[in-house]
């Protein structure tokens, strides 16, 4: 297992668009995906669970692949989760 922390940079913090463009991403990699942000942890291949964390701009989330292709899955997903999605 691959653990790393991301700070989301997105004005508008982690709303439905980028949510589904990282449920998309992560849904391609066999490896189990789940983000966490103050304590608690939800399934990164759910957009309804990934909505439930209300990630805003400037706060740190902590993103977890396990199993095959983890690393590319973090690698990936990470820059997902720190990029700066157009409106």
């Amino acid at each position: 297992m691959i653990s790393q922390t991301f700070t989301i940079l997105n004005p508008s913090g982690f709303h439905a668009r980028p949510t589904k463009a990282f449920v998309q991403a992560a849904s391609a990699f066999p490896c189990k995906i789940n983000v966490s942000k103050g304590g608690k942890k939800v399934n990164g291949k759910s957009s309804l669970s990934m909505l439930t964390l209300g990630i805003q701009k400037n706060e740190e989330v902590t993103l977890e692949a396990d199993g095959e292709q983890e690393e590319q899955a973090v690698q990936v997903l990470g820059e997902l989760l720190s990029k700066i999605f157009e409106e």
